[in-house]
């Protein structure tokens, strides 16, 4: 079990305060099966940058996927496969796109159809209805449904889950009743019915988490880390795509990802804070294929942090200023060992409010 007090985005490296006895090196093992999913929004030229690619980018990427024998499945075989405990082939990825805009269509489509590969849509049904030309129709998501689109559940309304005061059973029930609604309505208007959920904004609480779990359904987060057997179904990490994280190294570093399989204790599960609230992380650690010297830990705003062990399956990080408000992200890395040029990659999403207790602005 390892801890860790943390704060950043970035590959990471950090010293360690005391040495362990290392273990040999565990070659090939459930742990080092993975499978990464990517998420995009618009492939467009003309969209914001923080949510798009390029088509001529995007072809980029699909060609680096076929040149390098990735296997691209749909995303039911993939999270099936994680649900049976089946092992996960290296080098599988699953393609998703959030928000149903209409260049999917245009743009996205048919170059995903020129190479064969699947990939799923999340959709807000409230802003399918008569939102304009920015968004698919219904017809439009029918009809790709019909070609074999997964059309999958992004929320009634495109409306953070971390906005929620968790102190407000009701806020969180009119959430889930919204979130039950928009399910029904994809499943009447396609067919289809996985109880799949995309976060929106990728923002989550650990109570929203415990309700996807007691209710049978999966959801996935916007967090940099590959998928492995022992991935938490509630907060299912994917890459982002999009720029700035759409050049061909950015890719290759995602698409080669192995799982980090760190486990928070319950204390460190929260992700809304008040500012200066947070000062520490811990985590345990069940993969030994690293050198704990060589794991490192970025926070968004802090920069690279000090990583302490406190044993070979424990360590910590205490943030060495406080978390700026906003959006923050932990991330960790560790080179393989018995997979060179590979990283274990874990990121930790944190929503930091104003020093007035009030929300950060959009």
């Amino acid at each position: 079990m390892f801890i860790f007090k943390i704060l950043d985005d970035g590959l990471c490296e950090a010293p360690m305060k005391h040495h362990f006895l290392f273990l040999a090196l565990i070659c090939w093992c459930a742990f080092c099966e993975s499978a990464v999913i990517l998420q995009y929004h618009h492939v467009n030229n003309k969209t914001p940058a923080n949510t798009s690619i390029s088509p001529s980018q995007f072809k980029a990427h699909l060609e680096y996927i076929k040149t390098n024998n990735f296997n691209v499945v749909s995303l039911s075989q993939l999270i099936d496969a994680v649900k049976q405990q089946q092992p996960l082939a290296d080098k599988t990825i699953a393609i998703t796109f959030d928000d149903a805009y209409a260049d999917i269509l245009t743009h996205a489509k048919p170059l995903l159809d020129s190479f064969g590969y699947p990939f799923t849509v999340f959709i807000n049904p409230n802003l399918v209805d008569g939102s304009g030309r920015d968004y698919l129709s219904w017809q439009q998501l029918v009809a790709m449904a019909d070609d074999g689109v997964m059309i999958a559940n992004h929320g009634l309304d495109h409306v953070s889950v971390a906005r929620i005061d968790p102190r407000d059973k009701q806020q969180l029930n009119t959430y889930t009743e919204a979130l039950l609604k928009a399910e029904t309505l994809i499943q009447q208007k396609t067919g289809q019915h996985w109880r799949y959920f995309s976060y929106p904004y990728g923002e989550y609480i650990p109570e929203m988490q415990d309700w996807i779990k007691a209710n049978d359904f999966v959801a996935f987060a916007q967090r940099s880390g590959a998928l492995g057997l022992t991935t938490d179904l509630t907060s299912i990490p994917r890459f982002p795509a999009s720029q700035p994280y759409d050049q061909l190294q950015t890719l290759h570093d995602k698409l080669y990802a192995l799982p980090f399989d760190l486990k928070e204790s319950d204390e460190n599960r929260q992700t809304v804070y008040r500012y200066q609230q947070s000062r520490q992380i811990s985590f345990d650690v069940q993969v030994a294929d690293f050198k704990p010297e060589n794991l490192s830990c970025y926070i968004s705003g802090l920069g690279k942090q000090e990583v302490i062990w406190q044993s070979r399956q424990h360590f910590s990080i205490t943030f060495d200023k406080a978390l700026p408000v906003g959006r923050v992200r932990c991330n960790c890395t560790a080179p393989s060992i018995s997979q060179p040029g590979r990283y274990y990659w874990y990121s930790k999403p944190w929503f930091i409010l104003r020093p007035d207790g009030q929300w950060f602005a959009w």
